[in-house]
């Protein structure tokens, strides 16, 4: 069975060294992981934290079924559904302290394939999707907010003022593609106003430079995307915020250690 007192089992199945797991847990208990009982008060969970950690961390980067999940850590399939439902959230990325004013966001949408048809709608894959809106900072390249997902038809320029993430980066400087028109606080790349007529090379090079820097979000949201469930989301569309920011919370610690 996989259990966290093996740490050879750890970096696999979570993307996290193991004293970033240690990290982790810490978190989690601090967070109050230790005091959610399993089904009723007083009832104890029979896997520890650690290894209900590694379960839930196992299960978004895998996306097995809680029928093959529940057998590798020795439980059912409902009491592995119990473990994600009640420590998932827990998970969820933490609120960004106070920012300078100066300190450039990137923002971008990528699609999530999801089965829940009350909240996706069929998208340029062709697929029933949800957009999903990720900011990262420039300079740290860690993810500062993630938007409440959206139907998949919707282009990125509704998503990004209907989810929530142009609230959360009110007051600082956001850069995009050029998807986002509309939005006139996003920095965007210069467009050729006529498709015969070029662009001045001084707004070229400008938009050089934009997509060097807004290429980071892009190997953000590849990162996250290793978390096999945000490519066939299965469980209710109401979870997949809470599942998205946490896969963002494991992004940044595996990042900064």
């Amino acid at each position: 069975m996989i259990s966290a007192s093996r740490s050879e089992w750890i970096a696999p199945f979570t993307g996290l060294q193991p004293g970033q797991f240690r990290k982790l847990v810490r978190v989690m208990a601090q967070r109050g992981g230790e005091a959610i009982a399993d089904g009723r008060p007083g009832r104890p969970w029979r896997l520890t934290l650690p290894d209900r950690v590694l379960l839930v961390a196992t299960y978004w980067r895998t996306n097995l079924t809680m029928r093959q999940i529940g057998p590798l850590f020795g439980v059912s399939h409902s009491a592995a559904h119990r473990v994600v439902d009640s420590l998932g959230p827990l998970l969820a990325l933490a609120p960004v302290r106070r920012r300078r004013v100066d300190q450039v966001a990137i923002v971008d949408g990528t699609l999530v394939p999801t089965r829940d048809h009350r909240i996706a709608e069929r998208s340029k894959n062709y697929r029933y999707s949800t957009n999903l809106q990720v900011a990262i900072d420039a300079d740290t390249r860690l993810v500062i907010a993630t938007g409440d997902p959206q139907p998949g038809n919707r282009n990125d320029r509704t998503v990004y003022r209907d989810s929530g993430i142009a609230d959360a980066l009110a007051g600082r400087p956001v850069m995009a593609d050029g998807g986002y028109r509309g939005n006139p606080d996003v920095i965007m790349p210069y467009r050729k106003r006529a498709k015969d007529v070029a662009l001045p090379d001084w707004q070229e090079d400008l938009n050089t430079v934009h997509r060097k820097v807004r290429a980071r979000v892009e190997h953000a949201l590849a990162r996250m995307k290793t978390y096999k469930i945000l490519r066939d989301y299965r469980r209710a569309g109401h979870t997949l915020a809470t599942t998205a920011s946490g896969i963002a919370f494991l992004h940044n610690l595996a990042i900064t250690g």
